[in-house]
């Protein structure tokens, strides 16, 4: 997988009762086979192929050690995930808690990664998000 990739679109799942979840086709491909699953500053959990997993590693490890410390949580609570047949992954129990996902989750692509979302919780900032200001405002922090 080389070049930029832009994972767009949001897509609702369901978790089973295993803690496993259905990646949607469309973002597979971005992510890959293996790739891995963090910490969100959100109440979230993201997602990030094994590329950008790297390339996120790579720059903390080129930060001083006490910058690096504070990155800590975001390695101890990672996961790496694998597709099985069906397309779907085993999220653990320390990642759902943290996000708070317990049945319906939203899969959110975000332009390099995608976010997990419990759907209630999604539904609420996508409200306060989305607004006609909102979207002005991000086209004219691009200059678009």
């Amino acid at each position: 997988m080389t070049g930029a990739m832009s994972m767009t679109g949001a897509y609702d799942h369901t978790l089973d009762a295993k803690g496993r979840l259905s990646i949607p086709a469309r973002l597979r491909e971005d992510l890959g086979d293996v790739f891995y699953v963090t910490l969100s500053m959100d109440k979230c959990l993201s997602a990030y192929s094994a590329e950008s997993w790297q390339v996120f590693s790579d720059k903390i490890n080129a930060m001083p050690y006490f910058k690096q410390r504070k990155m800590r949580p975001l390695f101890a609570y990672a996961a790496k995930c694998e597709l099985d047949a069906q397309g779907r992954i085993l999220i653990p129990q320390n990642l759902r808690d943290y996000a708070g996902l317990k049945k319906d989750v939203t899969v959110v692509g975000c332009n390099n990664h995608a976010e997990f979302w419990d759907s209630a919780a999604w539904k609420a900032v996508d409200t306060i998000e989305t607004t006609p200001e909102n979207i002005a405002a991000a086209m004219e922090e691009l200059e678009f």
